[in-house]
């Protein structure tokens, strides 16, 4: 959109709602929660950097694995365990 559609439709919100301060708003509003400082480390998995809490950098320092790579490894576990009911039937020897 251009910045004159832009300034119309915050000046049409801004008089439907006179509290409005804009899609980002100014500072931070009253109802937010503060969040923990993030730093950056690295996936063991797939050497990917992440950011990441503060927390799980002192936690994991050395084998972390990103949100990513963990998905994968809990399919491929879900995969690797089939139910036992599902499972071939060992053949009776007769």
């Amino acid at each position: 959109m251009s910045k004159r559609k832009d300034r119309a439709r915050f000046l049409a919100q801004k008089e439907q709602n006179p509290d409005y301060t804009g899609f980002r708003g100014q500072g931070q509003s009253s109802g937010a929660t503060t969040e923990a400082p993030l730093e950056s480390i690295t996936c063991s998995r797939c050497g990917r950097r992440r950011n990441v809490a503060a927390g799980v950098v002192l936690e994991h320092p050395d084998d972390y694995v990103c949100a990513t790579c963990q998905e994968e490894l809990d399919s491929e576990a879900e995969g690797a365990s089939v139910p036992a009911d599902e499972q071939p039937a060992d053949e009776e020897a007769g």
